[in-house]
């Protein structure tokens, strides 16, 4: 996996902007957190997001980790899972939860949102065989109920085995994106976050 091994504003930081739309700023706070989660070391595997306090409570935490070492997910060419990653990799997973800028233009802002659904599809897709399987969108459901915390695992089940009859009933792709900004909702902000806080 690609470390790179200059510093935030360099020169080499230049393609890793123009591919990700992250600023050289934005870069360098990647950089730290990076560096903070690796524990200084060159490429991050995934029991160093075991370190993220907030990812704890998450209720698709595995599907979040999974993301970050999903080849399909590096803008290139690929398929399958890797066991570390390197910076290049984390920044450019890391972009599909850039905030839209405003001054976007149309086609900009539409090819975002096809990146984002991209991901978003990928992350579900736990199989890796290009379609999200009924028993996938009930596992995510299942999980999102049971870890709310106010209920139990067999009425998560009996809600998730309910949606499933829904979702069978009618168009999915319809349901799922008419009328949703994916592409302003599906963010993170962090340049005015304390990096040495986040392993907290």
């Amino acid at each position: 996996m690609g470390a790179l091994q200059s510093l935030p504003g360099r020169p080499e930081y230049s393609d890793l902007a123009e591919k990700t739309g992250f600023s050289f700023e934005q870069i360098g706070v990647l950089h730290k957190r990076f560096k903070q989660l690796s524990h200084n070391e060159e490429t991050l595997r995934r029991d160093h997001f075991n370190e993220i306090h907030d990812l704890a409570f998450n209720p698709i935490r595995a599907q979040i980790i999974e993301a970050f070492f999903d080849r399909r997910n590096f803008h290139q060419d690929g398929e399958g899972k890797v066991q570390e990653i390197g910076f290049e990799e984390f920044v450019v997973v890391m972009s599909h939860f850039r905030p839209p800028s405003d001054h976007m233009t149309e086609e900009q802002r539409e090819k975002t949102r096809r990146e984002k659904l991209r991901f978003l599809f990928n992350m579900h897709d736990t199989d890796n065989d290009g379609t999200i399987t009924l028993e996938e969108y009930r596992h995510v459901v299942e999980e999102l109920l049971s870890r709310s915390g106010t209920l139990e695992k067999e009425t998560a089940k009996c809600i998730a085995d309910a949606a499933m009859l829904e979702v069978a009933s009618i168009s999915v792709g319809h349901m799922l994106l008419d009328g949703f900004e994916i592409e302003s909702r599906m963010t993170i902000r962090f340049l005015n976050m304390d990096t040495t806080t986040l392993c907290k």
